[in-house]
Formats: C-alpha cells, structure tokens, sequence
C-alpha cells in the first residue's frame, strides 16, 4: 500500500477517534470544560495529532458535529424554499425541530450558556448561506430600504437559531409540530419581507 494511502488512513481514524472522544465526553460535561488533554486521552492520540487537525476543542466541536449540522442547514434550506406559504413552510419547519429534538443533548451542550460562540457562529453562518441561496435572484441586489440578500438570510437564520435555542433552553416543551405552528406566523412574516412570501 502506497505511504500517502496509509497516512490517509491513519489520518481519518485519527480524527475519528478524536470526534468519538469529544462527542463523548460532551455527554459527560460541559463543552468548556473540556481540553485537548481531555480529548487525546481519551481517543488515545498524541497531542501533536490534535494540531495537525484542529486548532482547538471549538474547531472539533464543529467538525465532529458537522454531520448533524448538515442535517439542520438541509433542513432550513428545505424551510425557506416553501416559505412562499405557511402551509407550505409548516412541514419543513417541523422537520427542523424533529431533528433538533432527536439529537438534544447534544445540540443543549453545543448551543447552551456553556457551549461555544465559536460552534453556534459556525452553524449561524451554514445557514444563513443556504437560506441567501434560496432567497429570489430579485432580493440579491440592494433592495428599496437598502437590505440585501445576505442581510436577510441571516436576519432569518438567526431568528431560526434563536428558536432552536430557546426551545432547548426550556427543554423542548411540546413537540416540534406544535412549536412549527407557534412560530410559523413570525417567520412567515420574516420571510415574506425577505422576498420569500407572496
């Protein structure tokens, strides 16, 4: 087997360990109270290793994360493509709460008073690009009260993660089908100033 083959290798189980590790011990305690120490402990790496592929706990939080934060971002770009209509938007909108339920623990140890500013602006800025890519190509240029596309997606985004983390913050009280319905109007509302509604 070619070295630059094996290297590869060692390279994906390496980082694979580390985001076991992490994932791990988020479910033990709090995100900042864990350390790279912590980490390669526990994925049985040197702290070298750790450098090679994340410039701290934050930057792994984001990467051993990023399959579920595909699963919100294709969620939410799901949303603002039906947000023409409520009816249309209720179904995506529960779909993006049904994820945020399944993985909880998680997304409360991310997202929470202890979690990190750096995750939740990575996850701010994913969304916000795939919402911007659904808004019409009309809401791409400077609009008449000088908001642009980029403006709008985020003002939508972060309304969405708002959500998110406020409902995790009361420990998703209901379901997600009836917190769709609760704040559909708003977002509605949102979206239609953002060129998204009728």
């Amino acid at each position: 087997m070619p070295v630059q083959q094996q290297s590869d290798r060692r390279s994906r189980r390496s980082r694979a360990a580390m985001e076991r590790a992490l994932l791990e011990l988020i479910g033990e305690r709090d995100l900042n109270q864990i350390s790279v120490s912590d980490v390669t402990s526990r994925a049985d790496v040197h702290r070298s290793t750790f450098y090679e592929h994340y410039t701290d706990v934050h930057d792994l939080a984001a990467s051993a994360c990023t399959e579920m934060f595909d699963q919100l971002v294709a969620a939410a770009s799901a949303l603002s493509a039906a947000g023409r209509s409520k009816g249309a938007a209720h179904a995506p909108l529960a779909v993006l709460f049904a994820h945020v339920a399944e993985h909880r623990a998680l997304y409360q140890a991310l997202l929470g008073p202890d979690g990190s500013a750096r995750v939740i602006n990575h996850l701010l800025q994913r969304m916000t690009e795939a919402i911007r890519l659904r808004l019409p190509a009309a809401a791409e240029s400077v609009g008449p009260e000088g908001g642009t596309a980029d403006s709008a997606a985020a003002f939508i985004s972060g309304a969405l993660l708002g959500a998110i983390a406020d409902w995790l913050r009361h420990g998703c009280p209901g379901t997600p089908d009836s917190l769709s319905i609760a704040i559909l109007p708003q977002l509605a509302a949102a979206a239609r100033s953002a060129g998204l509604g009728d």
